[in-house]
């Protein structure tokens, strides 16, 4: 039953994080600018956002979940913000180069980033919940060592994405030179500004 639980948890964490985002983006410009250890720390960020949602849903925690949503606006705000002060601070960014080392101080700021970008977006805990429902996954609430399995398994399928997808991206650092690298932070600044900017506009419905 356990086992169960925890592929389904697997699966979840890989489905809600495989799309593309401005988290996807972040992944992306610092594998190529810093290497895979900055990617995969960032990663790590969004996975543990990932599975405290996932801890909410699954332990059935409807007090929390209903809150997150009613304070929804103040959670876009604080997140648009953050992407658009992100996506400018990285087009500005000057290319470290391709051997750069990832610093601790670094790798500590790329975890909070995506922590903080991940669990500021609302949308997040309704995903979790609504599919958790519609996989009548309820009656993993009656247990906590199978809410405990699924958490779990929603964790290891977030980063599992994010390790695939740097370590594939990881794959192409060595073949951009400081030119490309240039761009990589422009295109990157641009893209995460504008999920910054369209969060923003959002409030406005």
């Amino acid at each position: 039953m356990n086992l169960a639980f925890f592929l389904r948890g697997l699966l979840i964490g890989f489905s809600i994080a495989a799309p593309v985002g401005p988290i996807g983006i972040l992944c992306i410009r610092r594998t190529l600018t810093r290497g895979r250890i900055a990617g995969y720390v960032s990663g790590l960020g969004a996975a543990t956002a990932d599975s405290i949602y996932g801890s909410i849903a699954g332990f059935g925690l409807a007090f929390i979940s209903n809150f997150l949503v009613s304070q929804q606006v103040w959670l876009r705000l604080a997140g648009g913000a953050f992407l658009c002060y992100l996506g400018i601070r990285t087009f500005l960014a000057k290319p470290a180069g391709p051997a750069a080392p990832a610093r601790e101080t670094g790798l500590i700021g790329d975890y909070a980033s995506t922590f903080f970008l991940t669990l500021t977006n609302p949308m997040t805990i309704i995903a979790y919940v609504a599919v958790f429902a519609g996989l009548g996954l309820a009656v993993a609430r009656n247990s906590y060592a199978s809410a405990g399995v699924l958490v779990l398994g929603v964790f290891m399928g977030s980063f599992l994405w994010s390790f695939s997808l740097c370590s594939v991206v990881g794959f192409f650092r060595e073949k951009f030179n400081q030119r490309g690298l240039a761009w990589v932070n422009r295109i990157a600044g641009i893209i995460i500004t504008g999920f910054g900017v369209f969060t923003l506009l959002s409030l406005l419905r």
